[in-house]
């Protein structure tokens, strides 16, 4: 993968003013070649940098895919040269992550159309029912004039139906209750109890996001962001993650530096493999029958279980307790967890509801 340029004439280093008779200095290891380099040698030269050359790199990752808690293991005990740091491939990584699911186009080809057919279809059965509401007003007035309805039974029975009509039409898979905000306003007006302003705001924001979406897309729109902050929800859990690992764990032997380093590792193995998950589901997405369903099912299947074990064997080799012992403070770690990291992650969902135009 390495490339290298021609050295520089001049022996003196440009960094620290030192004698070079070979390739890097000897006094600040600086390489002595050309300043100006092409795009194509920084592109090389900012992947080396972050992957450490080959061997290394694809070394690092198989470890960490296939082999629980010895990166860490060996990160601790000295061996550092052999590897990358532990910092440098989750940022390596994560930023791979990003980089990929942004630029990877979504490949179901029929979603614009199927977004255009439900816009219409909505349509459709609006002006439907506003066409069968106005008829039936029209049948009222003509029996009020009969004498067959008073001016107030009229004006009732037209209410009712309008109510009705929208009510029956009217998508509720996404709200609490309330389908208007003139309905919630003439219930407080009855009773101001009825409604605190807690409820009101919740209900008045999932009206208008009703208003706006069919229930299909605000699924679509929730499943997207949660792709999308699942990084970020990592990142900002791995302090928490590793200060929990420090608690269950004995002070003098382990160090919060040493549960960091633990972290760092997992929670690079996790960005990985949902990595690898989401290229290769889009990769069968392609293709649409029922051996690539089969293949599709079986791959997130194996990937996921693997995903959830591999804390149990990485917790037991890198902390050195007896099975048993790990195995009780795995299960309550990764209860844990998982109650505190889906707290965050509601955050993020209430987050992205509060901002959902």
């Amino acid at each position: 993968m390495s490339h290298k340029n021609p050295l520089r004439k001049d022996k003196t280093c440009l960094n620290c003013n030192a004698v070079v008779d070979q390739r890097f200095c000897p006094n600040c290891g600086q390489e002595n070649t050309d300043t100006r380099k092409t795009f194509h040698h920084l592109f090389i030269h900012f992947f080396e940098d972050l992957t450490h050359y080959e061997n290394a790199f694809w070394k690092t990752i198989r470890n960490l895919l296939f082999k629980p808690a010895s990166l860490t293991k060996e990160y601790l005990s000295g061996k550092r040269l052999s590897y990358l740091a532990p910092v440098r491939l989750y940022i390596f990584i994560s930023f791979v992550t990003f980089f990929l699911i942004a630029v990877i186009p979504d490949t179901d080809g029929e979603s614009e159309i199927v977004k255009v057919k439900e816009e219409k279809t909505t349509q459709e059965v609006n002006t439907d029912a506003k066409g069968a509401i106005l008829e039936q007003q029209r049948k009222i007035d003509e029996l009020k004039k009969q004498g067959v309805f008073s001016e107030t039974e009229a004006d009732s029975l037209k209410k009712f139906i309008k109510e009705a009509k929208e009510n029956q039409n009217y998508d509720d898979s996404f709200n609490f209750g309330y389908h208007s905000i003139e309905q919630m306003d003439s219930i407080r007006k009855a009773n101001p109890d009825e409604i605190n302003r807690l409820e009101y705001w919740l209900n008045k924001k999932t009206i208008a996001i009703n208003d706006k979406y069919t229930s299909d897309e605000i699924k679509e729109k929730f499943v997207e962001e949660a792709e999308h902050n699942f990084p970020k929800t990592l990142f900002i859990y791995m302090p928490l993650f590793a200060l929990i690992l420090w608690l269950f764990h004995n002070k003098k032997r382990w160090y919060y530096f040493d549960h960091g380093i633990f972290t760092l590792h997992y929670f690079s193995f996790l960005l990985l493999l949902g990595l690898v998950l989401f290229l290769l589901n889009t990769l069968l997405d392609l293709g649409d029958n029922t051996i690539i369903t089969i293949v599709k099912f079986i791959m997130n299947f194996v990937g996921y279980i693997w995903m959830i074990y591999y804390f149990f064997p990485a917790h037991h080799r890198f902390y050195g307790e007896t099975r048993i012992v790990s195995f009780i403070k795995s299960i309550l770690l990764f209860f844990i967890n998982f109650i505190l990291f889906s707290i965050i992650l509601t955050l993020f969902f209430i987050y992205t509801f509060v901002n959902l135009h």
